[in-house]
């Protein structure tokens, strides 16, 4: 089984209001990555929340693959968040993707490709590319879990790639390299998508 612990702690700063709750033409970032994740193989979906919980919570689905965690320490950023999740990942679960609330255009169909790659090939890590350039969301080996638990949050993700240089898959879905952290930034990738 694969997991995945879906990003939605952070303030926001940039973007305003709480990126989980982008408008994506009738329905929002944080319900598009749910439909998407319930529609794939993936066991079960970690959503962690922190800033603006009370906002995103009502949009989470009531569903038996979703669970929400809190992160008390979301201040902390990414990697706090990253960690929350990682911490309540199911024990059977031999790999976790890492998805930032602000990718949502990621296609169910680049999900499946992944989960296949990764169960074949049980990489420490592995990254998605569309056209010369890393996505996501990538996928992590459980054997690395105490390692992402005991990471400094100083230190960050990167950390872990400079450490174990990620296996790449050449991904057939541009979604993998969408992403936004402004109104414009959201906007352009509306007009072009």
């Amino acid at each position: 089984m694969i997991s995945c612990v879906v990003l939605a702690a952070g303030e926001s700063r940039r973007f305003g209001p709480p990126k989980a709750l982008a408008d994506l033409g009738g329905t929002t970032a944080i319900e598009t990555i749910q439909r998407t994740l319930i529609a794939s193989s993936v066991g079960e979906v970690i959503i962690v929340l922190g800033a603006h919980q009370n906002l995103i919570e009502p949009h989470v689905f009531n569903h038996k693959k979703v669970k929400v965690v809190h992160n008390k320490n979301y201040k902390l950023g990414q990697a706090s968040s990253f960690q929350a999740g990682v911490a309540s990942v199911d024990k059977n679960s031999g790999g976790f993707m890492l998805w930032p609330v602000d990718c949502p255009w990621i296609a169910a169909s680049a999900i499946e490709e992944l989960a296949r790659t990764f169960e074949k090939d049980r990489p420490r890590i592995l990254v998605p590319v569309f056209n010369g350039r890393r996505g996501h969301p990538p996928v992590f080996n459980a054997s690395l879990k105490k390692e992402i638990l005991d990471l400094p949050v100083s230190e960050g993700l990167n950390a872990l790639f400079t450490r174990y240089p990620p296996q790449e898959m050449q991904a057939k879905d541009e979604g993998v390299v969408k992403t936004f952290n402004t109104p414009q930034e959201l906007s352009n990738v509306k007009k072009s998508s």
